[in-house]
């Protein structure tokens, strides 16, 4: 019952500011449009690539996906703090708690994309391209090459904010340190999957290239909880408040 009631006030305080993140995007998602053409002249400088494009429409749409990409880049602060507001609400996190939350999770969050497109996005196209010869170029469309620049960097930005979700979880008790030290074997299986789902291509190098260090990710939350004392302080918390709860046993004293 008390998780129905966490997860009713969390849709409500979501659904608060629904409205006001739609308009955002749709009017950032227009700014930056009138700046996808440099934006994409950035991205192909940076891997060496020449495009090209098979569809009369191709050019246009690759232009407005780039230009929502920019326009969620930019607002991932606000995402964030509406994000965090919402799941924060039920269990009494604001103040400096959700302050920190929402500025770690962007931290991390554009940390996850800077490494994502400086290493991890130049090695993953210069491996998957290394298999080209004389009689097999590689002719990629725009279309194509967008889409894969901006899901991979876009879900290395979120993959890097596992160790604060992991910190909130043991926060507000919903997942302890032990729980997830036990369930290591478990954690490596979802990563793969999830690997799998977030890369754009099935192959191995890319999989391995977003697991790898998500799975250290992972271990960062594990040791961060364990240096925080999260569970040992909520355990002293509990304590403390079963004891004041507990009614005085004793009778009257006899004068």
């Amino acid at each position: 019952m008390a998780q129905y009631n966490n997860l009713v006030i969390f849709l409500s305080e979501l659904r608060k500011s629904i409205r006001l993140l739609g308009i955002s995007l749709m009017v950032l998602t227009v700014a930056v449009f009138f700046l996808s053409t440099g934006l994409i002249s950035v991205f192909q400088n940076h891997l060496n690539e020449k495009l090209y494009f098979f569809s009369v429409a191709g050019p246009f749409l690759a232009h407005v996906k780039v230009a929502f990409f920019g326009a969620v880049y930019i607002l991932m602060p606000l995402l964030m703090y509406v994000l965090w507001k919402a799941m924060g609400k039920p269990f009494g996190v604001t103040g400096k708690r959700l302050f920190w939350f929402v500025a770690a999770t962007c931290f991390l969050f554009y940390a996850g994309t800077l490494f994502c497109y400086l290493v991890t996005l130049p090695f993953g196209v210069k491996f998957l391209l290394g298999f080209q010869s004389e009689h097999m170029k590689a002719v990629i469309s725009i279309g194509r090459f967008v889409n894969f620049v901006t899901i991979f960097i876009l879900a290395f930005g979120v993959i890097f904010e596992l160790p604060v979700f992991m910190i909130f979880s043991a926060q507000v008790g919903v997942i302890s340190r032990k729980t997830f030290e036990k369930n290591r074997r478990f954690a490596v299986l979802g990563i793969a999957i999830l690997a799998a789902l977030l890369t754009p291509t099935p192959d191995v190098v890319n999989m391995a290239l977003m697991g790898v260090p998500l799975y250290l990710l992972y271990e960062a939350g594990i040791m961060v909880i364990r240096l925080l004392q999260i569970d040992e302080k909520r355990a002293r918390a509990r304590m403390e408040k079963e004891a004041a709860a507990e009614p005085d046993t004793e009778g009257p004293v006899d004068s």
